[in-house]
């Protein structure tokens, strides 16, 4: 199946005291495999709010959300957890690296935390750190790494798990130049490996590494460009 998450006329709502909040207007897009899609917008739009969906963190207050096939509202917390560690891949701008464990270490965390031999996670996540480029600093604590490095061995944690949905929150937002290009260059390439990878950013220059992008303003998300791009 080549679908490997969909939502469909989702919303998301939130009251606050007596006021209606809307964050996302009822939205629908599927998310292949081979495509890394972009969903760019200012701040406060709601691309975090759809984000969120797909990453299940949040139920839709209204519509619906598949995760390779499954219909995720209503789930319980354990199932949802078990979705989100088996099918899901998560980068996050802040890099979310274990300080006390070098880069091998947090790699390998989510592998045990599945219940996986030490041995076995131990190959695993040497084999993600090869493929974005870190052989070289598997036994460096996060202090010591860039901040280009540590999103790298961020994204090799995202990807040991297999996830057929790698889902990214401003990824390049702590990065110099350089290391932008690196990084989406990084998932570029594993989006071309059967994954989806979506990408959210309000950063105009990383329009050139997307095969779709979706434009969420003020709640509403369309694959039209908004008349005025300056998000900044």
């Amino acid at each position: 199946m080549n679908i490997v998450a969909s939502v469909k006329n989702a919303s998301k709502q939130y009251k606050t005291g007596d006021m209606l909040i809307t964050a996302l207007q009822p939205t629908s897009f599927d998310f292949r495999r081979n495509e890394l899609t972009l969903i760019i917008g200012p701040s406060g739009s709601g691309k975090t709010t759809l984000l969120s969906l797909l990453g299940c963190v949040i139920f839709p207050t209204d519509g619906e959300v598949f995760i390779g096939g499954e219909l995720i509202n209503g789930l319980s917390q354990k199932k949802l957890a078990d979705i989100r560690l088996n099918n899901i891949g998560f980068v996050f701008q802040s890099f979310n690296l274990l300080a006390p464990l070098n880069g091998l270490e947090n790699v390998m965390h989510p592998l045990l935390l599945m219940g996986i031999s030490k041995s076995e996670a131990k190959q695993r996540a040497e084999e993600a750190l090869i493929k974005v480029g870190m052989q070289d600093r598997m036994k460096n604590l996060p202090k010591m790494l860039s901040g280009g490095q540590q999103q790298r061995v961020a994204i090799a944690r995202a990807l040991v798990t297999d996830p057929s949905l790698m889902l990214c929150d401003e990824p390049t937002a702590a990065l110099d130049t350089k290391s932008v290009s690196v990084v989406m260059e990084e998932l570029k390439m594993l989006s071309t490996t059967g994954k989806s990878v979506a990408v959210v950013t309000h950063d105009l220059r990383l329009k050139q590494f997307a095969d779709r992008i979706i434009y969420v303003n003020d709640g509403v998300a369309s694959e039209t460009p908004p008349e005025d791009e300056n998000f900044h």
